[in-house]
């Protein structure tokens, strides 16, 4: 039996169709895993990051028991617990939440991101066109510039804002100083 050629157009446009990628996801919480983090404002309108860190493991000899001991009904042992010795997890340091100060969102312009993309590309860390855009390449880079002092985040810190001269540095209070 044949088919007519317009049948067979049909069938493969329709498998075609078919094999088109899926629709992107949401951009925020894949490409920029920095920008989902928890913010809060706290009484004074300063905005803090609060960012889960993983707990810490490291592999310690010890012993795991693979049988366990028989014991009688008046509690006298009648079989041994029998234990392996093996290498177990111990926690070096235990989940929590990394707490930093951050700009607060409305602050976050298209200016002051191609500001912070040019102040990252002048150190040699940030080889990106300037967008404008808190994207994957500019969080990287971030997050390289930030580790290496100290603070392993692609979230932007306050604290680095005003190092790389993106944010006023608030001065002290000069009156109270003088005694007036």
């Amino acid at each position: 039996m044949t088919r007519p050629r317009s049948h067979l157009a049909l069938a493969l446009a329709a498998a075609a169709a078919g094999c088109t990628a899926p629709p992107a996801p949401d951009q925020e919480a894949t490409d920029f895993p920095e920008l989902s983090v928890r913010t809060e404002t706290d009484a004074s309108g300063r905005c803090w990051a609060v960012e889960p860190v993983p707990a810490v493991y490291e592999q310690v000899p010890g012993q795991v028991q693979v049988v366990q001991a028989e014991i009688a009904d008046d509690g006298t042992v009648i079989r041994a617990p029998i234990y392996r010795n093996t290498t177990v997890p111990k926690v070096v340091r235990p989940r929590g939440d990394l707490r930093f100060e951050v700009p607060c969102p409305p602050v976050l312009t298209v200016e002051l991101v191609s500001s912070l993309q040019r102040a990252l590309r002048v150190r040699g860390g940030y080889a990106g066109p300037i967008t404008g855009a808190f994207d994957p390449p500019t969080v990287a880079a971030v997050r390289r510039y930030q580790a290496a002092r100290g603070l392993d985040t692609g979230r932007l810190s306050l604290e680095t804002a005003r190092a790389l001269g993106l944010i006023a540095v608030p001065l002290p209070d000069t009156d109270s100083d003088q005694g007036t």
